[in-house]
């Protein structure tokens, strides 16, 4: 068996759970925007809009603790496992801050509302979703640094079964609060936020009983309690807040699509939230092979193993190529068909059939782009993709997106085909920028070594 052939399997092995565990709780979304389109457009409207505010902000704070992957990845490479413990202790210090400060701003958001002037009814609704959603921000946190030990450990199924678990239960949940069955007050598009927050407290006790496992036993998690400590919190911060900030100049980028697109009515916004559930659909399955990616370059690092790391990651993005050219080409056959399925709406759905042909398009730029960064996250090669993802969203995407959806530039405003064709522009950029500072970091040793004792 080649190498290449073995790296291939061993990355399936680790990104096949995390492919599920991605695709089923993006599943849950979509189930969000169903049955709120089922209940009309200004529900889903709503919902889009709290999202655009949810989702930024939480990658935000929660990137602190993605540090917790590749660390706890090197540390298992290099025999050190004993180690991995505090870590996560640590991070349990990081998430009670970064919950307070979400619960604070999921809470008061209604002014970002008001300054970009959404209409009243649809405004209340997106309100009303981050309130009830606020309740949540600490299990949320918890979930996702006890799901990074289980990943920089090597397991990436109980994530997976977990999600199944919350997806199941969802449905009844959602149905009770949306339309005031078994009990529950009929809340519309807001109970769907109200279903979410008691979904991740559960999510956050099923792995906590996950940890209990054998797998996890050697890390020393339970043995003691722990004070902050400046030296591994610096870690995260150094490693994880460039993390944050990359993740968020992509997330907040479309997020501001989405609040911008809210000023030209509940059927755009509608029609923009049925193709951002499509790509986030579609892009789940190269997200997660960038976290696979994350593990066995951390893991290879730490074992010294530089070659075996850079096939980690030349074998991932060949991956990733394979899988935007056939996915493209599906949404371009399929089109009208899959976005009938989000929304009985007829103006809505013409609209966004005629979108998805730039999420089509996009695909090889933007799953290239999230393998280069997730290997170099493998590197704790942190800081320079930061850079290159503000200025390919906010320097090249954003201007383009805003220019040609308002018709700034001497043309006719194109709407929400000229958000999405700038968006394409600056997904470009990063792909190919990426890819580039991932081909000398892994060539570079000195560069490795110097990360890895970060």
């Amino acid at each position: 068996m080649s190498a290449s052939t073995d790296e291939f399997r061993t990355l399936v092995r680790l990104a096949l759970p995390l492919m599920g565990a991605q695709l089923l709780q993006m599943a849950q979304g979509v189930m969000d925007t169903i049955m709120a389109g089922h209940l009309s457009a200004r529900d889903l409207g709503g919902i889009a809009l709290a999202l655009n505010v949810l989702w930024p902000s939480q990658f935000l704070l929660s990137g602190l603790v993605l540090a917790a992957t590749p660390i706890i990845a090197q540390l298992r490479g290099a025999g050190r496992v004993g180690e991995v413990g505090e870590v996560v202790r640590q991070g349990l210090w990081i998430i009670t801050f970064a919950a307070l400060t979400l619960m604070v701003l999921w809470r008061n958001a209604d002014f970002i509302y008001v300054m970009l002037e959404i209409e009243p009814q649809t405004r209340a609704i997106a309100v009303g979703y981050l309130q009830a959603t606020s309740w949540g921000a600490f299990p949320l946190l918890g979930y996702f640094l006890v799901r990074y030990l289980c990943e920089g450990m090597g397991e990436t199924r109980p994530a997976m079964y977990m999600a199944l678990i919350a997806l199941i239960a969802k449905l009844p949940l959602n149905y009770a609060f949306m339309y005031g069955h078994w009990g529950a007050p009929a809340l519309g598009g807001v109970g769907t936020g109200v279903a979410s927050g008691i979904l991740w407290w559960f999510e956050l006790a099923g792995m906590l009983a996950v940890t209990r496992l054998p797998f996890a036993r050697p890390t020393g998690l339970y043995d003691r309690f722990s004070w902050p400590s400046a030296a591994i919190l610096k870690r995260f911060v150094v490693i994880g807040l460039p993390i944050g900030i990359t993740t968020f100049a992509e997330v907040f980028a479309f997020s501001l699509m989405g609040l911008l697109l809210g000023r030209l009515g509940p059927e755009t916004l509608a029609a923009y939230q049925i193709v951002g559930n499509l790509n986030g659909l579609t892009f789940m399955v190269p997200m997660a092979l960038g976290m696979a990616t994350t593990i066995r370059v951390g893991y290879n690092v730490g074992a010294n193993d530089y070659a075996r790391a850079r096939l980690s990651a030349v074998v991932a993005l060949k991956v990733t190529m394979v899988f935007a050219v056939v996915v493209g080409i599906t949404l371009l056959l399929l089109r009208v068909f899959i976005v009938s399925l989000f929304s009985n709406d007829e103006a809505v759905n013409a609209l966004a059939a005629s979108v998805v042909i730039f999420v089509a398009a996009y695909q090889l730029a933007d799953d290239t782009q999230v393998v280069a960064i997730g290997a170099l996250r493998g590197y704790k090669d942190t800081r320079m993709p930061l850079w290159i993802a503000l200025f390919g969203y906010w320097v090249v995407a954003v201007p383009i997106a805003v220019s040609l959806g308002f018709g700034w530039v001497g043309f006719a405003p194109l709407g929400l085909h000229g958000f999405w064709a700038g968006m394409t522009a600056g997904l470009a950029f990063v792909a190919v920028a990426a890819t580039y500072r991932l081909w000398r970091t892994a060539a570079d040793p000195a560069r490795i070594a110097r990360l890895a004792a970060a």
